[in-house]
This record gives C-alpha cells, structure tokens and sequence, in this order.
C-alpha cells in the first residue's frame, strides 16, 4: 500500500519522552497525518479505511503515544465529513492546517443566543491537547435557561467545534504511559459560537465512501488496531530479550487471529461502502463486541509474559516497561469496558 510507506520512517526518530520532540512533530505534519481521513479536495489524503488503519498500526507499533495521538487526532478531523461545506472549506482551506482533537463526554451546556450558542462547561481527555487548533465538543442544549428535550423526552445535544482562542486547556494528564498524548482536559468559558459551528454525528455533507462508515464503528476499528499495534512492539520487544526460553506463542498466536479479523471486517465494510451501500446496524453490535473481548485477551497474554522477563523489562526507560505502560493506560479508555 502506498499510503503506508511513509510511515515507515518514524522508526528512524527519537521517542520514550514525555513528550514528542519537533522532528517527530515535522514528519507528521510532512506526511499530513492529521490529516489522514480528510479528502483530497480539502487537503487531505482521503485514504481508504483498509490503508489508515494499517498506517494506525504501524504508528502505535512504533510509539504508543505516537499512534495514539495521530488516531484520536485525525479521528478528530474525519468530522470535516459533518461540517458544512463552507464551515469545511474555512477551517481546511484556511492558512494554516487544522488539528481537530476533544472528549466524546456530554459535559457541558449550549445555550441558545441569536444565530447561535453561549458554549460553558468541562470536558475531559482531550489527546494531543497542546497541539490542537481546534476543539470539538458535546453539549446540552439549553433555551431561555430550561434543558431542550427531544420527542422522547431525551436531553438535545449538539456537537461543536471551536478555535483554541476559546478554549483553556487544563494542564492534568498526569499518567503512568501515553505521557505524550497530553490528553490534559479543557474547559470553555461562556463563549459564544455561531450555529454553523455546530454539527451531528449521523449528518453528513460528503460523498466520499469513508463517510458512510458509521462512527462508532470508524472509532472501534481506530482504536482497536491501536492496542493490537502497542501489543505488537511489546511482543518483538520480548522476541528481543527473551533469553530464558519464556513461550510467547499465545500472544503471537493471538495477535495474529485478532488481526486477521479486524482486517476481515474492514475489507467487508470497504467493499460496501465502494458501492455506495449501507452497513447493516448489526454490523455496529458485532464488531464493538468482538473489539470488546478482544482488548482483554490481549491484556491478559502480555500480563502472562511480562514477569517473567526480568528486572530489565521494568527498568524505567526501557521499551519494553515503556510499551506496558503506554498498553495499560490506553486500557483505560472506556470504549472496550464492559458493564
């Protein structure tokens, strides 16, 4: 795949700090990583869903943090497909390149002012925090100071995208791994923005296929092949130093059956979406819940192994204490945890 050969050059850089150094920063931006969904006509490079998630993989086998912030972020940007086509062409055509990044978290209110909302609240996990142009966000929608309901008695909520001028970025990501993801949170104090800054999930405004991947399952698939990618590093990192005849073959095994599947599913979910058809609904309950068991098997067979590799394998800066660290705190994510 084409789209994956640049990718290959990060191998060369610098990481194991808590944060990225510049020349890491230089080839993303080189490559447009950020910019990996967004389609040609708005910058991007409009890659297939079968393409990104192989360069996701190669970035967190890499660097946990690496990948994991180059998924969240140019997930981020994936809702240009949700913006108008003149909010689109403002932020993507602009002069500088935009890095979309936020929470998926209700925490916050919208409330209705003129052509638009008087946005206040504080929302957590906000990865590549310090990085970010733009802030996307979930909030309830308020009017003349009551909450908004829907036909069903729901609380209305509207997502929306903000400059960094209007955003404060709170400085608390204080992890054991994916230190430099600065997933630090943010808070947005009474400002003002035009409803065109506003938009839905399900409402798209672009034609191209990627587009008619349901988020859900567009986020499960991203962050999946994140945890297979870190699993991967900390199996060639054990491969490496494994000198006392400890049996990796139940992760290797393991991580090659879960990718085999994600990839079966995203070569099915890009065959219907090159004819432009629908993915089934059940399609969305399957994969999460495949995804769902899958985190925790691998979870389970890289516990197996780690203490039995040594003292080394803790020290403080070595690969593979750093890739356990950067698996378990993207563990926390709440995407895979079952009730």
């Amino acid at each position: 795949m084409k789209a994956i050969e640049p990718m290959l050059a990060f191998k060369k850089l610098t990481f194991g700090r808590d944060y990225f150094v510049d020349e890491v920063l230089k080839e993303v931006a080189s490559k447009n990583l950020w910019n990996l969904w967004v389609p040609k006509v708005y910058g991007g490079m409009e890659v297939s869903l079968l393409q990104g998630l192989e360069a996701l993989r190669i970035l967190a086998q890499i660097d946990g943090s690496l990948g994991w912030t180059v998924t969240l972020c140019s997930g981020a940007n994936f809702f240009v497909g949700n913006l108008k086509t003149t909010v689109a062409k403002e932020i993507f055509l602009g002069s500088k390149k935009p890095i979309f990044g936020g929470s998926g978290g209700v925490s916050g209110i919208a409330e209705r002012h003129g052509e638009g909302y008087v946005v206040s609240g504080e929302w957590r996990y906000a990865t590549g925090a310090p990085l970010l142009t733009h802030f996307t966000l979930n909030a309830k929608i308020w009017e003349s100071g009551r909450e908004v309901v829907d036909t069903n008695g729901e609380p209305m909520v509207r997502s929306f995208v903000l400059p960094i001028k209007q955003v404060q970025i709170i400085e608390d990501w204080k992890t054991m791994g994916l230190k430099a993801t600065a997933t630090h949170s943010f808070a947005v104090r009474s400002e003002w923005v035009h409803a065109k800054y506003s938009f839905l999930y399900d409402k798209l405004y672009l034609p191209q296929p990627i587009f008619k991947v349901p988020f859900s399952i567009f986020s499960d698939l991203t962050l999946w092949v994140n945890y297979i990618g870190m699993a991967e590093h900390f199996l060639m990192e054990a491969q490496k130093m494994n000198r006392q005849g400890t049996s990796l073959t139940v992760l290797e095994s393991l991580l090659h059956e879960e990718l085999g599947v994600l990839q079966d599913y995203a070569h099915q979910i890009q065959t219907k979406i090159n004819k432009a058809q629908d993915i089934p609904i059940p399609w969305k309950t399957k994969i999460h819940q495949r995804a769902s068991g899958s985190v925790p098997s691998i979870s389970k067979a890289i516990i197996g192994i780690y203490p039995k590799l040594g003292v080394r394998a803790a020290g403080n800066g070595h690969p593979l204490n750093r890739v356990f660290l950067d698996y378990f705190t993207a563990t926390q994510h709440h995407i895979f945890h079952k009730e």
